[in-house]
């Protein structure tokens, strides 16, 4: 079975989450609780998952698998994605602990999450998304991702970058302010700590990022922020 939590409502999802890893035990029908097994980037082992789904660990018949931020990674999101039908239909239960995601990812979990009722008891809830209102939402200044990246400021681009993620900025608004600063950038020759040629192949670069992404079925938001990071 699989249960999702994410969002960026981050306290409340912490604590349906927390709440819901203390149910396991009493929904495993145990009485003495059992430790889940927690994966997160640093010890994502492709072998040891696929043990998980495909049978009983060696002390149990059931096992709680919980995965944290495993989809801010492609390596791991593209393995994990292709697995999750056989995640929904093992007797493990598989826990994603989750940023905010996009649609297509939310979409491959509807594909996998049964509701309703099953052997006549009723389940729990498999997808818990915890949105912000949007009016707590502060607008994101979007020439910040924009500035950092004229001064050749990479650590601060970055920040900006996920925070105007997690603030829900669209992918080619952000873009198209970073091509008008770099395409201003060599109109006024003020090119800052670049050479004239870096400016026009980051252009060059932009104007197809998005696009090439959606042709190869990549993860835009991805392919953007790897951009960002080799781009100086």
């Amino acid at each position: 079975m699989i249960y999702l939590f994410s969002g960026d409502d981050t306290k409340n999802k912490l604590l349906a989450y927390e709440k819901f890893l203390k149910s396991l035990p009493a929904q495993a029908g145990l009485i003495k609780s059992f430790e889940p097994f927690f994966i997160s980037r640093n010890n994502f082992d492709p072998m040891q998952i696929e043990s998980f789904y495909s049978g009983g660990s060696l002390f149990s018949s059931k096992s709680a698998i919980v995965f944290s931020n495993i989809f801010e990674y492609e390596e791991t999101r593209d393995f994990v994605l292709e697995k999750l039908g056989l995640m929904g239909a093992s007797s493990s239960d598989f826990i994603f602990l989750e940023g905010k995601l996009n649609k297509p990812i939310l979409d491959a979990f509807k594909k996998s999450l049964p509701t309703g009722q099953a052997g006549g008891r009723q389940v729990a809830p498999r997808m818990n998304i915890f949105e912000l209102p949007k009016e707590k939402k502060e607008k994101f200044n979007n020439f910040l991702v924009a500035n950092a990246f004229a001064k050749k400021d990479k650590l601060n681009m970055w920040i900006y970058f996920r925070q105007a993620m997690d603030r829900g900025v669209g992918m080619e608004e952000l873009i198209g302010v970073l091509f008008w600063k770099i395409k201003n950038m060599l109109v006024t020759k003020n090119l800052g700590k670049f050479s004239e040629s870096e400016l026009k192949n980051s252009a060059s670069r932009l104007s197809y990022l998005l696009p090439e992404a959606r042709k190869f079925g990549h993860d835009a938001e991805a392919v953007f922020e790897r951009f960002l990071l080799e781009a100086f």
